[in-house]
């Protein structure tokens, strides 16, 4: 039976569609151009979360959507967005 931790947590990063780089399916955004709970410069995502939500202007999405990595979030064509576009990850921890 695997073991269950009991505490679980969220981290949430949020930055702007104007903060990626890249185009197309190389669309990114890294972690150090976005902000974290505490309103300062994040340096990492977290190393293992359970699960993450990515928020595109405030509209959850799919999980076909991203995918992330410690350093980046991935997008594919979010270079398509208004560059105002508010981007939130909120990845749960345990």
């Amino acid at each position: 039976m695997p073991i269950t931790k009991p505490f679980m947590a969220s981290r949430r990063f949020s930055a702007t569609a104007a903060d990626g780089t890249g185009v197309g399916v190389a669309f990114n955004i890294l972690a150090t151009a976005t902000t974290n709970d505490t309103g300062t410069p994040a340096t990492a995502f977290p190393t293992a979360p359970a699960y993450y939500n990515l928020y595109i202007n405030g509209q959850i999405q799919t999980a076909d959507t991203s995918t992330v990595t410690t350093t980046a979030i991935t997008i594919p064509n979010g270079d398509a967005l208004d560059p105002a576009t508010p981007i939130v990850i909120e990845f749960v921890v345990n």
